[in-house]
């Protein structure tokens, strides 16, 4: 954990990380507003963001124009391990398809702050923090308060584990697919 930590540079420092292309959808221009914010914290955390894509290079230039704390780390293969190494996840998109990313948070007991957008309520309910979409204050506001919370965090740790463990498996959904599938092509006779 100390090892994906130091790797980032947020050793001193708490560490907040989003993870996804980067794509205007994603909502990093309103997650770049919220990490001007947390400039005023004491120690200033570090936004990570693991991805890549189009807008890679206006995110970055922005981040060196307005001296964000924030590190744009390209494509990762140690995503779970940077995630459970993770003081707060951020999930600001506008919308996701399947969420793959929240689903990862809860489950490893990450803390986490997300749009509330498409299914994204239902699927975490009670064991994350949900803020409107593009709404840069109280994203800013909402991960502020998890870092100065430690009890709170560990509130929602335990709550994401839970969430988390009530899911279906990637198998029993296939068998569930399958089983419909199989009714569908394979009708009981009628008589």
């Amino acid at each position: 954990e100390q090892k994906a930590r130091a790797d980032v540079g947020a050793v001193e420092r708490p560490l907040v990380l989003a993870a996804g292309s980067l794509v205007r959808h994603r909502g990093y221009e309103a997650l770049l507003d919220a990490a001007r914010a947390w400039r005023a914290l004491d120690p200033v955390p570090l936004l990570a963001v693991a991805g890549e894509g189009p807008l890679r290079g206006a995110l970055q230039a922005r981040i060196e124009a307005e001296g964000l704390p924030v590190r744009l780390l390209g494509s990762r293969d140690d995503l779970p391990a940077l995630l459970a190494a993770t003081d707060v996840a951020v999930l600001p998109s506008r919308w996701e398809a399947r969420a793959l990313f929240a689903q990862e948070a809860l489950s490893l007991g990450v803390p986490l702050v997300a749009s509330a957008v498409g299914g994204i309520p239902e699927l975490v309910g009670d064991a994350a923090e949900l803020v409107p979409y593009g709404d840069a204050p109280a994203l800013a506001a909402r991960v502020a308060a998890l870092l100065a919370d430690p009890g709170r965090r560990a509130e929602l740790s335990r709550a994401g584990r839970r969430q988390a463990a009530g899911w279906p498996t990637e198998d029993a959904t296939v068998a569930q697919v399958l089983s419909v599938y199989d009714e569908l092509t394979h009708p009981e006779p009628l008589f």
